[in-house]
C-alpha cells in the first residue's frame, strides 16, 4: 500500500473523543483511527502536515455530511447547469462538507426533470451523494422561499416521472403532510427507496405524526429495495452507540411551519416526539439566523444528537459577498450574510457552510461531540451511507476535516486527497 499519511491531534467523532489521537491513510482509505499511543505504523510519512509528534491544537473530524444545501459560490443546483453544480459541490467539499445532497427548490416540472438529470450525472461521478427535491408539493401558506405560483398538489404520475429522471440518485423529497394525496405519495417514495421529509407544511399535530409514522414504516419495510446498508451505529453524543436505520426527516424544523402554541401545538410537537422516539431525524439550520441559539440547545437536550441532522440550506451566496442572487426562480438579496426573497422578505436559505453551523451550535452550548455527531454520523445513517461517510474507521474512505481549537478550517482530506490545506 505504500507509506501512510499520518494525521495527529484530538479526534472527535460519533462515539470517539480522543485527546491524543491519530488517523492514518493509505490508498484513499483510513487504515487506523484511534489513540496515537496504540499506532504501530510508520510515523515518517506526514505529507505537508509537519511534525506529527506534537499537535495539541489540531482537531480531526470526519468529513461533514449535509442533507440540505441548494448551492454555493455563485451557483444554484436548480439552474440546470452541470458546470455550476460541479463548481458548487467542489467549493463545499473544500469547506469540509465532503458528502452532500444537492437540493432543488420548486420549479416547473420540465425544469425539475432537467435538474435531476444533471445531478444524477454528478452523483454517478461521486461529486454529490444524491439529490433532494424540496417541492413542488408544499403548502402555499408555508412556502417560504418557494415560488407559490409553481406549487402543486401531490401527483403520483409526476412524482414517478421525477423519480425515473433521477434514478437511484434521488435520496429525499420534502412535502406537506396535509395536502390531498400526500399519504399515497409517501408510499410511492418509500417503495422506491426515497426518504420522505416533512416540511413547508401547515399540518396539525395529528397529521404530522401520521405522516412521519407512515414514512417510518414504509422505510423499514422497504430497506431491501432502498439504498440502506442496514442498521447503523450512531453515537448519542455521550459515547454510547444506538442502532438506527434509515428514517424520515423533518425539513428545517421550526422554519416554514406553524409556530408551536400551547393550545395548538401543530407539527413541531409531533416532530419532536417522533425524533425523541428515534422514529425521525429533525434538521436544524443552526446558523444563528434561522434559529435562536437557545432553541438549538433545547432541541439537542430534548431529542438527543442521534436524532438531529445539522444542515445549512445553503444557497448560491455561500462563500461570496452580500449582493443580488437567485434561488430557483426568485430574486434574493443578501445583506449582512442573511438572504431574503426580494418581494416577500422571507429568509431564502443560508449562507453558512456546515462547519460554520457546527461552530454556531457549539457556541450555543451544544457539546462539540454532539454537534459533530449531528453533522456526520446521523446524516450518513439517514442516507444508508454509514460504511462510506460520517465516521473515522479503518476501511472507510478517508474523509477528514482538520480544524484548530477555534474550529476554524485548516485542511480537508476527501477520499484521501487534499482538497484544502493551510497546514
Amino acid at each position: 500500500m505504500g507509506k501512510e499519511l499520518v494525521l495527529r491531534g484530538r479526534i472527535v467523532a460519533a462515539g470517539m473523543d480522543i485527546r491524543d489521537g491519530l488517523v492514518a491513510v493509505a490508498g484513499g482509505r483510513i487504515t487506523y483511527a484511534g489513540p496515537a499511543s496504540e499506532y504501530s505504523g510508520d510515523l515518517g510519512e506526514t505529507g505537508n502536515l509537519g511534525d506529527t509528534s506534537a499537535a495539541p491544537d489540531r482537531v480531526l473530524l470526519p468529513g461533514l455530511v449535509d442533507l440540505h444545501c441548494h448551492g454555493a459560490h455563485g451557483s444554484d443546483f436548480a439552474e440546470g447547469s452541470e458546470d455550476g453544480a460541479r463548481a458548487a459541490a467542489t467549493y463545499l467539499h473544500s469547506r469540509g462538507t465532503t458528502t452532500l445532497l444537492a437540493s432543488v427548490v420548486t420549479g416547473a416540472p420540465a425544469d425539475l426533470v432537467r435538474n435531476l438529470k444533471v445531478l444524477r450525472a454528478l452523483a454517478e461521478e461521486g461529486l454529490v451523494a444524491g439529490s433532494h427535491l424540496e417541492g413542488p408539493f408544499l403548502s402555499g401558506h408555508q412556502c417560504g422561499a418557494h415560488d407559490p405560483a409553481l406549487l402543486l398538489e401531490p401527483h403520483a404520475g409526476l412524482m414517478a416521472g421525477l423519480i425515473d429522471a433521477a434514478g437511484p440518485s434521488l435520496a429525499s423529497m420534502t412535502l406537506a403532510a396535509e395536502l390531498p394525496g400526500a399519504s399515497e405519495l409517501v408510499d410511492l417514495l418509500t417503495s422506491r427507496g426515497v426518504i420522505p421529509s416533512l416540511g413547508h407544511t401547515a399540518a396539525d399535530h395529528a397529521g404530522a405524526a401520521a405522516f412521519l409514522e407512515r414514512a417510518a414504516v414504509g422505510l423499514a419495510g422497504g430497506l431491501a429495495g432502498g439504498r440502506a446498508d442496514g442498521p447503523d451505529p450512531v453515537s448519542s453524543g455521550g459515547g454510547t452507540a444506538v442502532s438506527v436505520g434509515r428514517r424520515p426527516t423533518v425539513t428545517h424544523l421550526f422554519n416554514a411551519m406553524p409556530t408551536m402554541h400551547h393550545r395548538a401545538p401543530g407539527p413541531v410537537s409531533a416532530c419532536l416526539s417522533a425524533a425523541r422516539a428515534g422514529n425521525a431525524v429533525v434538521e436544524l439550520i443552526a446558523d444563528g439566523v434561522h434559529l435562536a441559539p437557545e432553541t438549538v440547545k433545547t432541541v439537542f437536550e430534548l431529542v438527543g444528537a442521534q436524532n438531529i441532522a445539522l444542515v445549512t440550506d445553503s444557497m448560491a451566496a455561500t462563500g461570496l459577498k452580500d449582493g443580488q442572487y437567485r434561488l430557483g426562480t426568485l430574486a434574493v438579496t443578501v445583506e449582512g450574510g442573511v438572504a431574503r426573497v426580494d418581494n416577500t422578505g422571507a429568509i431564502a436559505g443560508g449562507t453558512a457552510t456546515l462547519l460554520d453551523v457546527v461552530r454556531s451550535a457549539v457556541a450555543a452550548g451544544v457539546s462539540l461531540q454532539d454537534a459533530v455527531t449531528s453533522a456526520t454520523a446521523v446524516p450518513a445513517a439517514v442516507l444508508g451511507l454509514s460504511q462510506q461517510a460520517g465516521e473515522l474507521r479503518p476501511g472507510m474512505p478517508a474523509d477528514v476535516v482538520v480544524v484548530g481549537p477555534d474550529l476554524k478550517l485548516a485542511g480537508v482530506l476527501r477520499r484521501g486527497e487534499w482538497v484544502t490545506s493551510a497546514l
